[in-house]
């Protein structure tokens, strides 16, 4: 059974935050809340972890996992910044626009499935960009469910989907739906990879 830590999503307790990155630190894998699903944290650094993460999901290991970050710092930390992805970044974060960069090689190749390229997002979440800054890094954020499966919009349906997963943070329940939108903003252009809650004509319109 995962170890609950149950937290208030506005407000998340620092100790509780504090208990829930050392396990991410330590390799394990942590359900967290996000401004559209529950995701699951590991360090994408750690190609061990990113491992147990894809065992855990029953995953195929040829797909990359995005990931979320608490700030500009941590993102650039993670991957290479275009002109197109910065403008992106100051007008839909935070929020569930997932821009796709290229990867920093502090990344293990696990966590990009061999590829030159990473998604990464800031959320709209107290909760999940806690975990992230405590981490000290960005932090994977592959829905929380076998692969396949139905996403978890509660702590509930996370330990119902995945009773091996090692915690859960439980900020109660999240708005679901569609998970976040995810463009490719590598190049000198952007497209379109994933519709998700941000609607790719805003998208376009906001670069104009």
């Amino acid at each position: 059974m995962p170890l609950i830590l149950r937290v208030q999503p506005d407000s998340p307790d620092p100790g509780v935050i504090r208990e829930a990155a050392d396990l991410v630190r330590r390799g394990l894998v942590v359900a967290y809340p996000t401004d559209t699903l529950y995701g699951l944290a590991v360090d994408p650094r750690n190609p061990e972890a990113v491992k147990r993460l894809f065992d855990l999901k029953e995953r195929a290991e040829t797909s990359a996992l995005t990931l979320i970050a608490a700030d500009l710092s941590h993102v650039r930390a993670a991957g290479e910044m275009t002109e197109i992805a910065e403008r992106l970044a100051a007008r839909w974060w935070p929020g569930p626009l997932t821009i796709v960069v290229r990867a920093r090689g502090i990344l293990a190749r696990e966590t990009l499935a061999g590829g030159p390229t990473v998604g990464i997002r800031i959320p709209d979440h107290a909760t999940a960009t806690a975990l992230a800054r405590d981490v000290d890094f960005a932090i994977t954020a592959t829905s929380a469910n076998r692969s396949g499966a139905q996403p978890a919009s509660t702590a509930d349906a996370v330990g119902a989907a995945l009773p091996d997963v090692d915690a859960i943070l439980d900020g109660g329940p999240v708005p679901g739906g569609a998970p976040s939108t995810i463009v490719d903003a590598s190049a000198t252009a952007v497209t379109l990879l994933r519709q998700g809650v941000v609607p790719w004509d805003k998208v376009l319109r906001s670069l104009q």
